[in-house]
């Protein structure tokens, strides 16, 4: 490992923004371009830069429901954003690099297993779509996410709420303060994932100090015990204490030693919108972490030198942090049926609002509590856009791991739903076999896709 270098893959997508004044917009990351190139980074030996390059649909149809299909909800800048995370996995898998950094946008994390339209800026999950992709073709089994953004990664909790295989934690601005709400210490995960989702609620101002106690004595620990095979970074920089959409004080010092901590295989960016106080620092400080090089030159501009914390606000988030220590260590010892009852079905209602697109939606989501594998996922979903007619669709996902009893019964529950008139689509996801099915009601048509065999 100490010849390997980092990859990096810069994808800024200046031909892609929500809107021209949109905060997710094309100059995002002009700043942070220009400072890379003027440090002369990318001439340093431990780095290596790679071209992007696009995922497929069906690296999408993989991990998404997207309605009416993944071509209605991504543009080129979204599978070239997830495509240039895979191709940095396949790097690193191959042992070609050590770690890497996928520089790119549009963000993910927001984006939730059925796909409506954009929520949070993101219309599709790259992390989401790498861990699937990293379990396809390479069959890596235990996998961490470790989201820094400012903003809850509510999108990615949803994916992976009932896989026992990923951990998911994130660190984040209190929900109570901040979109999209959500992310409190009592989202431990399903029946079958239990304590594989854990969240860390911030208060506004804190910094470096109490950021990296969470690392140290949660974070770290925890990932110590699960062991995973592949770390992923969902690595948004919004906790900065100059970023317009939050109001934390992360430095990028101490973005940079949170990395070196971390060791990540790849840090995948999502938010961070201070385009030249804070990303072109920032950006600069992981990369170098990343390459082992040394970062303790990084300093922005306005760096107001070290910030008192909020003794009050420091207590309460070690409160937290021996909290969910303790779910965590105690996590094989709990009486799930107490939590989730003792029903052959654990389901859930969730109210999801798209913010970007203005979609409110409804879901009832039901995963089958089977003893053999994971159990597999159905979700009714009814999408509200504000004018026309609601669409609502039905959607089944098969867990990687399934066993034949789920799968059956998967199978089973699709047919049924394509008799009903009051969905529009149904929805088959396979992940043990890596088949796709859709039906489109008004026109009695399914189509297919299917991917490749392990290891092609």
């Amino acid at each position: 490992m100490k010849n390997k270098k980092t990859g990096l893959v810069f994808f800024p997508a200046f031909d892609w923004a929500i809107s021209p004044t949109h905060p997710e917009r094309e100059e995002r990351l002009l700043y942070t371009r220009d400072q890379i190139f003027e440090e002369g980074v990318l001439d340093l030996p431990e780095i290596e830069e790679y071209a992007p390059r696009l995922a497929t649909i069906h690296d999408i149809a993989r991990v998404h429901f997207c309605v009416p299909r993944v071509q209605s909800q991504v543009t080129e800048a979204h599978l070239i954003a997830a495509g240039s995370a895979t191709l940095l996995a396949d790097a690193i898998v191959h042992g070609e690099l050590k770690n890497g950094f996928a520089l790119v946008r549009p963000p993910g994390h927001h984006a939730m297993r059925v796909v409506h339209g954009n929520r949070g800026f993101c219309n599709i999950n790259n992390e989401a779509i790498l861990v699937e992709y990293l379990r396809r073709h390479h069959g890596i089994k235990r996998i961490a996410i470790v989201d820094s953004d400012v903003h809850h990664g509510d999108g990615t909790q949803d994916i992976f709420y009932h896989d026992p295989d990923v951990l998911f934690i994130s660190f984040h601005q209190d929900g109570r303060t901040i979109y999209p709400g959500t992310g409190f210490p009592n989202e431990l995960g399903g029946p079958g994932a239990y304590a594989r989702t854990i969240n860390i609620p911030l208060p506004p101002g804190l910094g470096d100090e109490t950021f990296h106690y969470v690392v140290d004595n949660l974070i770290l620990p925890i990932l110590e015990d699960f062991k995973p095979e592949f770390i992923i970074n969902s690595a948004g920089q919004d906790n900065h204490f100059t970023d317009p959409l939050g109001s934390m004080r992360f430095t990028a010092r101490g973005y940079a030693e949170f990395t070196r901590k971390l060791n990540p295989h790849l840090a995948v960016l999502e938010g961070g919108y201070a385009i030249e106080t804070a990303l072109p620092y920032v950006n600069l400080a992981i990369l170098l972490a990343l390459a082992g090089h040394d970062y303790s030159y990084v300093r922005e501009p306005e760096w107001p030198g070290t910030m008192p914390e909020n003794p009050e606000r420091v207590a309460r988030v070690q409160r937290v942090v021996e909290q969910l220590r303790n779910v965590w260590e105690n996590r094989d010892r709990v009486d799930l049926d107490k939590i989730f009852g003792t029903g052959t079905f654990f389901q859930r209602r969730k109210h999801i609002y798209y913010d970007t697109d203005y979609i409110e939606e409804e879901q009832l989501e039901r995963v089958r509590r089977c003893p053999n594998c994971p159990g597999y996922i159905t979700i009714d979903s009814r999408a509200d856009h504000g004018y026309g007619h609601p669409s609502r669709v039905f959607c089944v996902s098969i867990p990687f791991t399934a066993c034949g009893t789920c799968q059956t019964e998967a199978y089973d529950a699709y047919e049924q739903a394509r008799g009903l008139v009051q969905y529009q689509f149904v929805y088959l996801q396979d992940k043990s076999t890596d088949t796709f099915l859709a039906f489109d009601q008004d026109k009695a048509q399914e189509w297919v896709s299917e991917g490749p065999r392990v290891g092609e």
